[in-house]
């Protein structure tokens, strides 16, 4: 099928991954999958929180947020609204649930990495944009940690990436942008280290059933994505 954007259906949209954007932050990475652009920035902390102290192990964890601008109408700040949203919750736990996948809390030591993700601009895939653009974000922090003389270890047994696939008129495309994401019968989000391992995999009919074959073909399709993504990773960090 033809795409919106030109692209084939196993094409990613121009992935840019710009690192050092911040000043202040101990990592920071701005991060473009095609128009969707998030700011993901790691902030070192010494300690661990309260359940975690007298363990001798670290703890890594992530907060998501989006602008009320970055899409086409305006919502309303969260903080403003005095309660954080269901989504944001879920999107926060699924970030920093990919990057402790690629962390040995022992070599961290007990200190703690906190990636706050804010979507300055969505137009679909933020939550696997967030996820791609935090792992380098933590490398820069982890870097900054050994130059400190703050971890036992090199804390990073792997790298993690994430990316989006889908359904759009019963052709698997990979990496959706809004507009083929709002037309998906199929929706899957797929987390992976650069090993090829699976760290979660999100996937709902929002139309009919799929089956088994086509459940494969998404996989695959994630599959070569994710590795495109780690080798833009590795190259952003060279």
């Amino acid at each position: 099928m033809a795409r919106s954007d030109g692209r084939t259906p196993d094409q990613l949209r121009p992935v840019t991954i710009t690192r050092n954007w911040l000043a202040h932050a101990e990592g920071s990475v701005l991060v473009e999958f095609g128009g969707t652009k998030v700011l993901c920035a790691a902030t070192v902390e010494s300690g661990v929180p309260r359940w975690r102290k007298g363990s001798g192990l670290g703890w890594v964890t992530a907060e998501y947020a989006m602008l009320p601008r970055a899409t086409n109408t305006r919502g309303d700040r969260e903080s403003v609204r005095g309660k954080i949203g269901g989504r944001t919750h879920e999107i926060s736990r699924l970030i920093g649930r990919s990057l402790r996948a690629c962390v040995d809390y022992k070599a961290l030591g007990e200190n703690s990495i906190i990636l706050d993700c804010d979507v300055l601009q969505a137009d679909g895939g933020t939550r696997t944009a967030a996820i791609t653009g935090a792992y380098v974000a933590l490398v820069d922090a982890v870097s900054w940690m050994r130059k400190k003389r703050m971890c036992p270890g090199d804390p990073l047994v792997d790298s993690v990436a994430a990316v989006s696939v889908g359904i759009v008129g019963n052709t698997p495309l990979l990496d959706l942008c809004y507009v083929e994401d709002v037309k998906a019968g199929t929706d899957m989000n797929v987390v992976m280290t650069g090993k090829g391992a699976f760290v979660e995999v999100q996937g709902t009919a929002e139309g009919a059933p799929f089956d088994r074959d086509t459940l494969d073909e998404l996989l695959d399709l994630a599959a070569a994505g994710c590795a495109q993504l780690t080798e833009l990773q590795k190259i952003a960090l060279a």
